[in-house]
């Protein structure tokens, strides 16, 4: 069967967030099973463009795969490949909605199994494409009433406001400052292009999970120290890749005050060889860098959605 090229249009009306969440927490499962294996991202610089490169291997799928990305003042541009068993090219994806999905559909997972099952009010820091998934993925996982939205841009707060109340069918409003966003919220999501810490972790009531997925550079950080001391739990997509790309934890873990022995990979929350939450008081953190076996996993649903709608190009190769 020739491959085929799929364009963001084709994923966007191929893929939802509720069939993402599904697809990303069935990958995370097999990747505790075995049957799964995802390789670190590796980046290479030449001039003003950055690469960034990630693989993984679905044996559960029968598929191979990698996401590409370039990065420039321009902006980004990404693609996701994926090889059958014989190591015949499948297809190649426009990865740029993909990504947005998968990151949060990764959260929506986490969400489910770490935040409060009455959980219904989110503070939200940032106003990007990346924090409209992360808040789709967390509706889809809890039943959200209120939403409270920080921005240092005002215009950016009430776009997002009135576009995410309409998705989410849920009471989205602008806030003022950072530690109104922050305050008695059940579920917090960070998803900011921000170096430097975006709320002051005494903020937080009891019981907050937050959903950390703004950087993967060790140079950035998005919670700060009293976050991290307050948390009872923190599970990252993967703790391996964590050490290579949180700052936010790297920065814990070279002050002392967390240990990376003490933190758990989402695929053993979800499979139950690790509690997520023990008790509703719980503070919990779930840190994202993002993972190829998300994108392969992604991709792979993609293509088969594609062949029975008769979507792509073929390729001529």
């Amino acid at each position: 069967m020739p491959a085929i090229y799929l364009t963001e249009d084709d994923v966007r009306e191929l893929m939802d967030m509720e069939t993402s969440v599904e697809v990303v927490e069935e990958a995370f499962r097999q990747l505790a099973e075995g049957k799964a294996v995802n390789v670190p991202r590796v980046r290479a610089k030449a001039g003003g463009v950055m690469l960034h490169n990630m693989s993984a291997g679905a044996e559960y799928l029968g598929l191979v795969g990698f996401k590409a990305y370039t990065t420039t003042r321009a902006g980004a541009r990404f693609h996701v490949v994926v090889y059958d068993a014989d190591g015949e090219l499948v297809a190649m994806i426009a990865a740029d909605y993909l990504g947005q999905l998968r990151t949060g559909a990764a959260s929506g997972v986490a969400t489910e199994f770490m935040a409060r099952p009455d959980a219904k009010v989110v503070g939200v820091f940032g106003t990007g494409r990346q924090a409209r998934t992360q808040l789709k993925a967390v509706c889809t996982v809890r039943k959200i009433e209120q939403v409270e939205v920080y921005s240092p841009n005002a215009d950016h707060q009430q776009q997002f406001a009135e576009e995410m109340a309409e998705w989410c069918v849920a009471n989205v409003v602008p806030v003022h400052s950072p530690e109104e966003c922050a305050a008695e919220k059940d579920i917090l999501i960070a998803a900011t292009s921000s170096k430097t810490p975006v709320f002051d972790g005494a903020a937080i009531d009891e019981g907050t999970h937050l959903n950390v997925v703004g950087s993967n550079f060790l140079s950035k950080a998005e919670v700060d120290a009293a976050t991290l001391r307050r948390a009872d739990h923190i599970v990252c997509d993967s703790v391996a890749q964590c050490r290579l790309e949180a700052g936010d934890l790297a920065r814990a873990v070279e002050e002392g005050i967390r240990d990376w022995s003490s933190m758990h990979d989402l695929a053993e929350i979800i499979t139950g060889r690790e509690t997520g939450r023990a008790t509703p008081e719980d503070v919990t953190l779930f840190k994202s860098v993002g993972l190829a076996i998300e994108d392969v996993a992604m991709g792979a649903e993609i293509v088969k959605r594609a062949r029975a709608a008769g979507l792509g190009r073929e390729l001529p190769f």
